[in-house]
């Protein structure tokens, strides 16, 4: 395990996870919290998850990983990338850093997972959060088509994120660029562009958990979800409320696929609150 010297706040720790230099944030003291970034272009842990780490390690173990593939975890040559090459690596993530059990927050397409995980290892999860979650079946929308479709260009960047943001003024050129800029890093569009090629709908349908594995979740679960999501729709987390018996279902109003982010302070209470309990 290794620390590296670069600036970039992006940029933490480095793992050996089955062979794979993982890059990964670990901060804060106490039950640990695994945060799964979603899948926008040029993500990583800390684009994701940069207003919800300092809060919720105030409290808490929190361990935020680049997902294989995405920002600065490495891409091996040959990689499928798929539900079960993912959860392998999150689950390899734990064994290597010698955690028995965690809570689980997922984002988006980390919602997926993190109900993969709970499903298929459910002696290893804890609590979980599903925040505009992907896991159950549902027609793909133009929001996530134009996520997982992105053709890297300043005008395409912004118009995504203005499809991600409610609030118009967390939108702007500098934003758009800085994006930009981190996935159009070496190798990482070609990794993206190789993740959901067309037609999109079967990668919303390859992320689906089995209905009956997630209905036999016993985890305590906050669900999370804005209501005016172009991304994900409102009624995927209607579903999970329904299928998961120790569930609670928070709506943000005003509010678009970015919780964490237009209403972070709320959010970060929510959750630190909820895995308090």
């Amino acid at each position: 395990m290794t620390t590296t010297t670069e600036q970039s706040p992006e940029i933490a720790k480095t793992i050996d996870v089955n062979g794979v230099a993982t890059n990964y944030h670990d901060v804060g003291e106490g039950a640990p919290v695994v945060l799964i970034h979603g899948s926008g272009p040029g993500v990583t842990a800390w684009a994701n998850w940069r207003t919800t780490i300092p809060h919720l390690a105030e409290k808490f173990r929190v361990i935020a990983p680049d997902i294989l593939g995405f920002g600065y975890t490495e891409r091996p040559d040959g990689v499928e990338y798929n539900s079960t090459t993912w959860t392998h690596h999150l689950v390899g993530l734990l064994d290597a850093l010698g955690l028995d059990k965690v809570s689980i927050v997922g984002n988006s397409f980390g919602g997926s997972l993190a109900l993969n995980i709970a499903t298929k290892n459910p002696e290893r999860v804890d609590r979980l959060v599903l925040m505009g979650s992907v896991g159950v079946p549902f027609e793909i929308t133009d929001g996530l088509d134009a996520v997982w479709g992105f053709e890297p260009s300043l005008p395409a960047m912004r118009k995504l994120l203005d499809v991600f943001a409610y609030d118009r003024s967390l939108v702007n050129d500098e934003l758009a660029e800085l994006r930009l800029a981190a996935a159009t890093r070496p190798g990482v569009q070609e990794a993206f562009s190789a993740m959901f090629p067309a037609p999109r709908q079967q990668g919303v349908d390859e992320m689906a958990v089995d209905e009956t594995l997630i209905a036999g979740l016993t985890n305590d679960t906050l669900i999370v979800h804005g209501r005016d999501d172009q991304v994900i729709p409102l009624s995927n987390s209607l579903q999970l409320l329904e299928l998961i018996d120790r569930s609670q279902l928070h709506v943000f109003g005003r509010c678009g696929h970015w919780v964490q982010i237009e209403h972070s302070a709320r959010f970060n209470s929510l959750v630190a609150d909820f895995l308090s309990e």
